[in-house]
């Protein structure tokens, strides 16, 4: 018997198929092969067309089934990973009204810092650990300003994945972590954050019926069945923003745990108690995926948006280069890239810098001794750097940090970053050879609640090796100091 999960990302849809009683990866596959796009109407939007993911999904599902030589009667569950904060809008027949504004669109921060203003830092910090920001509810009210007739469409909102779960089962629901990424859980009330609603202008009744993770959220009716190549009648029972699920996958359950990921964007998430509180806007604080009214684990979330598309940028514009040729290259140059520093934040508004967009700058290049290789170099230090000035700022905010764990996938196959950026934060940091789809399969056996055997389980069969702290620091300090000296100039005339 098997569990199917799914990874909703902005470049692609991921499936995988695990073990029901081992949890042992049989196939993990993507679709389409290569990226799907992102609309960009304008600076700083960034949308992309719901159905889209579905057709991927069922593409993928077909693939994975054909290609693992399985039989589709014996997948007995469904696990939900997706990008977050995105915003799918539907009319009464439950088809979207215009495409998804995603994760990485900046429409909406200045409707967000104006009700971070009106309603006051210490309602939006106790009741929502954070400022109503760039995220899913703002989005919602930049519907309703700019699209009126669109927006009197509306019959219900969703996150990514309520979608998803929409198109497999029928059934429009949502998820307290789903609520809480979009700004729209009251930690203090414990309930949908209506006054949210209210101030907004929104109707209450646009949010979905609420589910709880690890149970029967809905089964696949015969319309999702026939169309993904699923069974008929088999549950939904998981879904969970992709950090909050990347961390499950990584086995990051527990307060001081860490999930890092390097992938287009880059990210720290720090498991704590939400009695930790939150001090600032430029981390965000969200339901976990084990949280529990008498046992509130929330995870702190640390983002950069520019971070991975920054070199991938690179690859696509240097002709015939590889990631593994860009790093052999990146690895003949000293620590410090003999001066060249790049500040990579250059894929919209970065939150760490409270909704600033300052853009990717290359600097300090002389064209008589720096050549590609300077520049691979400097991208790699540039984004670990964001990592670790990141981590200053978790630190800041109250989280505890323990353990950082890793996939084994995108900027942490490179040891330049990876040295670079243990070694400036001071702490191991473990890498795994598991995915957010291989995590979301797997959380479909956690209905019985077992999180320490999970967790075992993904120590025991996945670890790959883990990155020390390097002795000889000081050259990684004063790259990084020159590296926080350029950005913190740029940050100063960004005013």
């Amino acid at each position: 018997m098997y569990y199917i999960g799914y990874d909703i990302g902005s470049s692609s849809v991921k499936v995988a198929l695990v073990e029901a009683a081992t949890g042992k990866k049989i196939i993990v596959l993507h679709e389409p092969q290569n990226e799907m796009e992102i609309v960009s109407l304008h600076a700083d939007w960034a949308e992309q067309d719901p159905e889209i993911w579905w057709q991927h999904i069922c593409v993928a599902t077909k693939r994975a089934i054909r290609e693992a030589n399985i039989e589709a009667s014996k997948i007995q569950g469904v696990g939900i990973s997706y990008q977050m904060h995105g915003l799918v809008i539907v009319d009464e027949a439950c088809k979207p009204l215009r495409n998804a504004i995603i994760w990485c669109d900046s429409r909406a921060v200045a409707i967000g810092d104006k009700a971070f203003e009106e309603i006051g830092a210490e309602k939006c910090f106790s009741h929502l650990l954070n400022s109503p920001g760039n995220f899913t509810a703002s989005k919602l009210k930049w519907v309703k300003e700019n699209e009126p007739e669109i927006y009197s469409k509306v019959y219900k909102y969703m996150l990514p994945g309520d979608y998803i779960a929409y198109k497999l089962t029928g059934d429009v629901t949502t998820t307290k972590n789903g609520l809480s990424e979009g700004m729209l859980w009251d930690y203090k009330e414990n309930k949908v954050a209506d006054w949210l609603l209210d101030y907004y202008g929104i109707d209450q009744s646009l949010t979905p019926a609420i589910v709880e993770n690890f149970t029967n959220q809905g089964v696949l009716n015969e319309k999702g069945a026939k169309e993904s190549g699923l069974p008929t009648g088999i549950p939904v029972v998981y879904r969970a923003g992709d950090q909050p699920n990347n961390a499950l996958a990584l086995n990051v359950l527990n307060p001081g745990e860490v999930a890092a990921t390097g992938g287009t964007s880059g990210v720290f998430y720090a498991v704590s108690e939400m009695s930790a509180g939150n001090k600032s806007t430029r981390v965000n604080n969200f339901v976990h995926v084990n949280y529990e009214v008498a046992k509130p684990r929330i995870g702190k979330l640390l983002n950069i948006n520019g971070a991975g598309i920054q070199y991938r940028w690179l690859r696509n514009n240097m002709g015939d280069e590889t990631y593994e040729s860009m790093n052999r290259k990146a690895s003949k140059i000293d620590i410090g890239s003999e001066g060249v520093v790049v500040i990579p934040f250059g894929n919209g508004a970065e939150r760490m810098f409270n909704n600033k967009n300052i853009g990717t700058h290359f600097l300090n290049l002389n064209l008589n001794i720096h050549s590609s290789s300077h520049l691979f170099r400097a991208s790699l230090e540039g984004i670990a750097f964001s990592f670790v000035y990141g981590m200053e700022c978790l630190k800041d905010d109250n989280a505890t940090i323990g353990v950082i764990r890793a996939g084994n996938d995108n900027l942490f196959r490179s040891e330049i970053f990876s040295n670079t950026v243990a070694t400036l934060i001071g702490h191991e940091i473990e890498i795994y050879n598991t995915t957010g789809a291989v995590g979301a399969a797997r959380a479909v056996g956690l209905i019985d609640g077992d999180f320490e055997k999970f967790g075992s389980s993904i120590t025991t069969n996945d670890h790959v090796m883990t990155f020390l702290p390097l002795q000889n620091k000081e050259p990684y300090v004063q790259a990084y100091q020159k590296w926080k000296q350029e950005l913190e100039f740029i940050l100063t005339q960004k005013k």
